[in-house]
């Protein structure tokens, strides 16, 4: 399935979560997967991580940084399920290799790409979670990547955003990495009993249509079992009850359908 960049540049549409509960599906299919959490909050690694990790220990901004001899191999950790690695992000490291990388020179954009070919092949999947901006991690991340998956909400601010982020992809494609391709569009806390939410999801339907991506259907409803389940670092699948069994088949058919275009 290769290497996927999960990407908005707006906070809190849920792509940290969502790259948890698909790498929750790809493990459970036997897949043996690696999250790298490119986001400088390190959220994700709060919640996927097998053991809790000190701010002072290596992570994936070692890994970046030109500071450093530590490389990816380096600090990849288990994660919460057998199956699953982890490129770490703790403490406010990868916020400050950032800065470093926005002052480098030529090739700041492949450090990431740099990094992973050390361990690519150990790996059936590996998930990119990206910052909420448009910055050099991101574009880091969309180098690295063979596709990159797009996360949004059914709402204004959200599906607007989704322009800038695809003129930003279109810029990585001419100058970086000419095979990446656009996976498509997860809608996520999708509220199907408002009327904006049923408008913004029509219209980013329209936009997938226009522009040749894809939307995965059905959206992913907007349900508290899914934050608890992965605060709680546990799989859907692992919660128990008919709703929470019913939102991992959803990501059991996107990681499906995936595997069909990536």
């Amino acid at each position: 399935m290769g290497v996927i960049a999960v990407c908005n540049q707006k906070g809190g549409v849920g792509k940290s979560t969502t790259v948890f509960h698909l790498a929750r599906a790809a493990v459970v299919a036997g897949k043996k997967v690696l999250v790298v959490d490119l986001d400088p909050q390190g959220n994700l690694t709060s919640v996927v991580t097998k053991e809790p990790l000190s701010e002072d220990e290596v992570s994936l901004a070692d890994a970046l940084s030109a500071r450093t001899s530590d490389r990816l191999r380096d600090v990849i950790v288990p994660g919460v399920w057998d199956g699953l690695d982890v490129a770490p992000t703790v403490g406010t490291a990868l916020g400050l290799v950032r800065d470093e990388l926005i002052q480098s020179g030529p090739g700041r954009e492949h450090r990431l790409r740099e990094q992973l070919a050390q361990v690519t092949r150990r790996y059936d999947l590996i998930l990119i979670d990206c910052p909420p901006a448009l910055d050099q991690l991101t574009i880091n991340g969309l180098t690295a990547a063979n596709g990159v998956l797009i996360v949004s909400q059914s709402k204004l601010w959200s599906a607007n955003g989704i322009a800038h982020l695809l003129a930003t992809i279109d810029g990585v494609q001419r100058h970086f990495n000419e095979t990446l391709g656009i996976l498509g569009v997860i809608i996520n806390l999708h509220e199907a009993h408002t009327v904006g939410g049923r408008y913004w999801n029509e219209e980013l339907h329209a936009a997938g249509e226009q522009r040749g991506f894809r939307i995965f259907d059905p959206p992913v409803p907007k349900r508290a079992v899914i934050a608890d389940a992965t605060e709680a670092s546990r799989g859907l699948d692992e919660w128990g009850g008919a709703d929470a069994a019913a939102l991992a088949t959803i990501f059991t058919d996107y990681l499906k359908e995936l595997e069909g275009t990536s």
